[in-house]
């Protein structure tokens, strides 16, 4: 499959807004690795082949470990994950998942309790972003398999 689209090259100012807002939520409080494992879920919902590799191999570089990465498809049953983090991905599913309507108020009132305001803006905020990236890499062709773990992740992870 050939690459389509190269939105750094045709559309500039468009790519820098979005790594603008990544750089905001790299920096907004919330925990680095679960803003990429949210990203990840997000990813795997939406079939982006590309955002599934990319914060795969990032979390992996933070010293996420297998078995929690290999559960992330049912982390409904998988006692891997804390209460915040499910909290997360459950608001991750239903911001992704709108075809069916609004998010459940239920949804909204657990996350309510792992999350303030702010953070629960970011998370959000962080839900619009990876849509918006999977949209933008599924339509452009991007192809999977060539991304490397930034070097300031895997001294995190070390």
């Amino acid at each position: 499959m050939e690459s389509r689209i190269a939105y750094a090259k045709v559309a500039p100012g468009a790519y820098r807004a979005m790594l603008g807002l990544e750089e905001y939520l790299h920096q907004c409080g919330l925990e680095e690795s679960l803003i990429h494992l949210i990203k990840l879920r997000a990813s795997q919902v939406n079939g982006c082949a590309y955002c599934i590799d990319m914060h795969w191999k990032d979390l992996r570089a933070l010293g996420e470990s297998e078995q929690r990465l290999y559960g992330l498809d049912a982390w409904e049953e998988s006692p891997y994950y804390t209460d915040r983090e499910r909290a997360a991905l459950a608001w991750t599913e239903a911001v992704t998942n709108l075809r069916d309507g609004h998010v459940r108020d239920a949804v909204y009132e657990e996350v309510r309790k792992h999350f303030s305001e702010k953070e629960l803006a970011d998370l959000t905020l962080a839900v619009a972003a990876i849509n918006a990236w999977n949209r933008l890499a599924i339509a452009a062709r991007t192809e999977p398999g060539k991304y490397q773990a930034k070097e300031h992740l895997l001294k995190k992870g070390a």
